[in-house]
């Protein structure tokens, strides 16, 4: 059983270069298919660059040198519909969201929205009442410096709370700043009565099967051995192998 689950995600994580992503609608679809990627590999979740299967524009580099050498552009392009999202909810790391996915994720963040205080809420607070702005008009509104803004918007993006496009690029020498944005005014309201285990779950179904070691680590809210073998006791994830998580079927 293990080998077929792991066969079943080297095919739908493109893990292999006969999957390979040849343009950028197809990466579009590869993330309404799995509902979430990561830009660079870095954990079982799938990845944007990982399915390029491009040579790094330096291999011998570091950061950016080692992104695809062509077709990292489309980490920028990946959000221009409405159906993908931009999120830092990978521990503060980029993380691409389905909306479907999004409207999994949306009670967590919802809360982290409700409970913000000090920086953070007047942050919150002055995107709600203005709507998507740039760092430079906030920091003149509310009278802050750069760093006050950055340091509040940091730890608001890192809980979904904030989210922004970051650079887009129309073409490789056409781009600009997209505003930051509240969650609640680009996710419409959803979710369920298990908001931790709808996220986690979530994952493994996007990696297939995933490391049961590395699961709670995955996203910006603390995961727990406890929810695994909660949804495990619940039928809505399965263990392959020892070691080893999948989503029930069915």
């Amino acid at each position: 059983m293990a080998q077929d689950v792991e066969s079943l995600r080297s095919r739908l994580c493109r893990l292999t270069p006969d999957r390979a992503l040849t343009t950028v609608d197809e990466a579009v679809g590869f993330l309404a298919e799995r509902g979430m990627l990561t830009r660079m590999p870095d954990c079982a979740l799938p990845s944007l660059f990982a399915a390029c299967h491009e040579a790094p524009a330096n291999p011998a580099g570091r950061g950016f040198d080692l992104w695809p050498k062509t077709k990292w552009i489309w980490s920028f392009q990946l959000t221009r519909g409405p159906e993908a999202l931009l999120t830092k909810l990978h521990r503060g790391k980029s993380l691409y969201l389905s909306m479907s996915t999004a409207r999994a994720v949306d009670p967590l963040v919802r809360q982290t929205i409700d409970s913000a205080d000090g920086d953070d809420a007047v942050l919150l607070d002055h995107l709600g009442r203005r709507g998507p702005s740039m760092t430079e008009d906030v920091a003149l509104e509310l009278g802050w410096d750069a760093r006050r803004v950055k340091q509040a918007r940091t730890r608001m993006e890192r809980l979904g709370a904030i989210v922004s496009d970051g650079l887009v690029f129309e073409s490789s020498t056409s781009w600009y700043f997209a505003p930051m944005r509240r969650w609640d005014q680009v996710v419409e309201r959803g979710g369920g009565d298990d908001p931790h285990g709808d996220v986690i779950v979530a994952g493994v179904r996007a990696a297939v099967v995933a490391p049961e070691a590395e699961v709670a680590s995955w996203f910006s809210w603390p995961g727990s051995s406890e929810v695994v073998a909660r949804l495990v006791g619940e039928g809505r994830l399965h263990r392959p192998a020892p070691g080893l998580l999948a989503v029930a079927a069915g």
